[in-house]
């Protein structure tokens, strides 16, 4: 999708020509930022962050699942620091009880 969509926008930009070889990182977050919505990553990014109800009551069930997916992963890895910063808290008083 990033190769796709750089393509569209940067038709001059090879991802993968020796010529551009020398692009560094902060050249590709700038151009990364530039992405338009009318590009296949854009595309997606505007799926699944929309919320306007409006919208999604519009959507086409393959739009709800990349929306949902996509909401899903990040509730999990929200869930999981959570969890590791609960189980930190735990470790911690655990430790504090053992040698107080």
């Amino acid at each position: 999708m990033i190769e796709a969509s750089f393509a569209m926008m940067y038709p001059q930009k090879n991802l993968y020509n020796s010529d551009d070889s020398d692009m560094d990182f902060k050249e590709f977050c700038t151009l990364l930022a530039g992405i338009t919505e009318d590009t296949p990553l854009g595309k997606i990014i505007r799926i699944r962050s929309e919320e306007d109800k409006e919208i999604l009551k519009h959507f086409s069930p393959e739009q709800h699942r990349i929306r949902n997916e996509w909401r899903e992963r990040q509730t999990k890895k929200l869930y999981e620091t959570l969890n590791k910063e609960e189980t930190m808290k735990q470790i911690k008083e655990m430790f504090r009880t053992m040698f107080s």
